[in-house]
């Protein structure tokens, strides 16, 4: 599950600062559902946050002990309640139904195995009230950039950050693909000029191929309804970059 990776929430947040479409588009969606919203693999809130500003009774639901206690620091200085549960993505009872469950910016890739997306969807499914959907979105797997992933450690200039205790830090990713497992096994180092690799810690992501997707869904017990290829809502195409999305409760026959 990428626990080391997960443990520098701030750190996180800096490299990965949220905001843009993705966020827009998810308040967009809770509001048209309307009434309450469960986020898995919400770390540090930066979608649900503004979700629950906006009036909606919000949970959320991650691995990562420390991604949940800057979550809640996060939402206290903006006086915005949240209930943050510690669970497990894959399976989960919260003892309720929701309007509106989400996964984002590929959390659900974490999981690697078929058998644990399908828990995930099975938990979701018995999650949902009636006329509830579930969203989420995956990356669209390159066949190239896949090919790519070659072992060596390359510097990813887009991910630089300022750190207002360190001062710059840059970020090292060396990666490689198991294809037979369909994951990217990579390493991900953090450095300033004085502390080089003061994080070194490694991330796994899973790829779903569009072709499998719809199946891992159904085996879940939901059903794909529309799969667009970017935030905007154009529909999903080859060329796409991102698979989001909309799922419903399948009709038992």
């Amino acid at each position: 599950m990428s626990d080391e990776f997960y443990s520098h929430a701030r750190l996180y947040d800096l490299m990965f600062p949220g905001g843009g479409p993705a966020v827009d588009f998810y308040r967009a969606e809770a509001d048209r559902q309307g009434g309450s919203v469960l986020e898995l693999g919400c770390g540090t809130g930066q979608k649900l946050i503004p979700i629950a500003a906006d009036g909606h009774p919000c949970v959320g639901l991650d691995f990562s002990s420390d991604m949940l206690a800057e979550a809640q620091r996060k939402a206290d200085g903006r006086g915005v309640a949240v209930e943050w549960i510690q669970g497990d993505m894959r399976s989960f009872d919260l003892g309720r139904t929701f309007d509106f469950v989400y996964i984002t910016a590929n959390s659900l890739l974490h999981l690697q195995e078929a058998d644990d997306l399908v828990s995930c969807f099975q938990s979701v499914r018995r999650h949902l009230a009636p006329g509830a959907r579930l969203v989420f979105d995956v990356f669209n797997p390159s066949v190239q950039l896949l090919a790519e992933a070659d072992g060596v450690r390359r510097t990813r200039e887009s991910l630089s950050f300022e750190d207002p205790d360190r001062g710059k830090v840059t970020v090292d990713v060396a990666e490689i693909y198991d294809a037979p497992a369909q994951v990217t096994r990579g390493t991900w180092y953090l450095s300033t000029g004085s502390e080089p690799d003061f994080v070194v810690a490694p991330l796994e992501i899973r790829s779903i191929f569009p072709q499998e997707l719809p199946l891992l869904v159904s085996l879940g017990g939901l059903r794909l309804t529309e799969r667009f290829g970017d935030w905007s809502g154009r529909p999903f195409a080859t060329d796409a970059q991102l698979q989001l999305c909309i799922c419903e409760p399948a009709v038992s026959p």
